[in-house]
């Protein structure tokens, strides 16, 4: 039988109208992957926090316009005195005056505009341009890492609900096993410990009941803190896991280096670290400054005892010119800044080269884990209607007499390992699509 048949059949097996759903589901709201991954790229702490960190890169750039502009900067003063004076000249006549009272009033607006700086200026503007592009990497890195959370936790919570219809499914077959044992008990057919095995069953499958109820409200839970509480306080979630299995390595692998974000990020720490380096080459070169000021000064003397000082003094005017600052020595600290930033350089090279190598042999791993994962689906979802006939062709013999209790049992037991392992089949397939998707960035439309 073809795969898409069998799936088909096994999910009409699996999630048919006999089994019973939880109590109130028909008054829960429904939540859609799509409307979690939406809120969690909205309201999730990780993505706020590395927007922010983006944001603040981005305010950098936008400012750093600022190292090609001039520096202006105004002064002004108003000072009031109040001096004794005595003086003594050279004819031995002495003046004296007390309480004489001045004021002056002052100001400079003064321009400095570098005109060199071995091109340090640009190369400033242009790391944090490159800052700036690194932050939105990061935050689309913190995107799809988010988005793979979502998508793990929300099909964990459809595979355990999965898991719960499954346990009722084997409930309704451990209860008829409870009556068909009882009536044969009072015919005389019967023996009493297959009566008691048979509700001892029924027992184990109710507490396994409540202890799956309890996974799936804190898987819910859990749910709800990656989208900030967002989701509503009871709801439902999809009742089926969707695969694509036709994802193929090559696609996933050709040109990873350019649509991996984490290797995007690293490449432009690179970058970052080479225009620091330009940035220190450039302290090694002389600094031109054009300067110009405008000043003025007006102070009013009240009272003078020397006839050449004036009683009020005003000056007011402006003067321009270019300054040179050229580094000859100051400790060998420019050569030892160069060096440090080409050992920065290459450093972040190396980690660049650690998380491509990284990232392709995760690449590997994932596939060969998506490849077994749907070898595995397959032969389940074969596996399981094989198990249902067997269940269903026992509970038929054990109904006529001609099959025992045990092989009974163990048919029902089969049947249900044989639900565990479909459904873990099903979700570990989605776990390793979603790791091909998340390490090519596919998960962010």
């Amino acid at each position: 039988m073809k795969r898409s048949v069998l799936t088909a059949v096994c999910c009409a097996i699996i999630f048919s109208g006999t089994v019973v759903a939880q109590e109130n589901t028909a008054t829960q709201v429904k939540i859609e992957l799509d409307q979690v991954v939406a809120l969690a790229l909205e309201q999730n702490y990780d993505v706020k926090l590395y927007k922010s960190y983006q944001e603040q890169a981005a305010t950098d750039d936008k400012y750093s316009v600022g190292v090609l502009l001039p520096v202006i900067n105004a002064t002004g003063s108003r000072i009031w005195n109040s001096t004794d004076q005595r003086q003594v000249l050279a004819n031995d006549s002495v003046t004296q005056r007390k309480g004489v009272r001045s004021n002056s009033l002052n100001g400079t607006l003064q321009l400095t505009w570098t005109l060199f700086d071995g091109a340090k200026m640009f190369a400033t503007r242009a790391r944090l341009s490159e800052i700036e592009q690194q932050g939105e990497l990061n935050v689309k890195g913190q995107m799809v890492n988010t988005i793979a959370q979502v998508v793990n936790n929300y099909y964990n919570v459809v595979r355990q609900e999965q898991q719960l219809r499954a346990i009722v499914l084997q409930m309704s077959v451990s209860e008829e096993r409870v009556k068909l044992a009882d009536r044969r008990l009072q015919v005389g057919t019967g023996a009493k410990p297959e009566l008691l095995q048979a509700k001892v069953d029924l027992n184990a499958q109710r507490t396994a009941v409540l202890q799956q109820q309890t996974i799936i409200q804190q898987l819910k839970d859990q749910l709800n803190g990656l989208v900030n509480m967002q989701l509503p306080a009871v709801y439902n979630v999809a009742d089926t896991i969707i695969i694509d299995l036709d994802l193929k390595e090559e696609e996933i692998a050709t040109n990873i280096e350019n649509t991996n974000f984490s290797l995007l990020s690293y490449k432009k720490s690179i970058d970052v670290a080479a225009f620091a380096l330009r940035e220190r080459h450039g302290e090694r070169y002389p600094v031109i400054n054009f300067t110009s000021a405008y000043t003025y000064s007006h102070s009013i003397n009240s009272l003078v005892i020397n006839n050449f000082t004036p009683l009020d003094n005003r000056n007011n005017g402006f003067n321009y010119g270019l300054t040179l600052n050229m580094p000859i020595l100051n400790g060998f600290n420019n050569r030892r800044n160069i060096q440090q930033a080409r050992i920065l350089v290459e450093r972040q090279t190396i980690l660049y080269n650690q998380q491509k190598n990284l990232v392709d042999v995760g690449v590997k791993n994932a596939f060969v884990n998506y490849d077994n994962a749907k070898k595995v689906l397959l032969i389940e979802e074969e596996n399981i209607l094989v198990a249902r006939e067997n269940l269903f062709i026992s509970l038929e013999s054990f109904k006529r007499g001609v099959a025992t209790f045990i092989e009974l049992r163990t048919a029902q037991q089969s049947l249900a390992d044989a639900y565990n392992r479909l459904i873990n089949a099903r979700y570990l397939a989605k776990i390793a699509e979603t790791e091909l998707l998340r390490l090519n960035s596919g998960l962010l439309k």
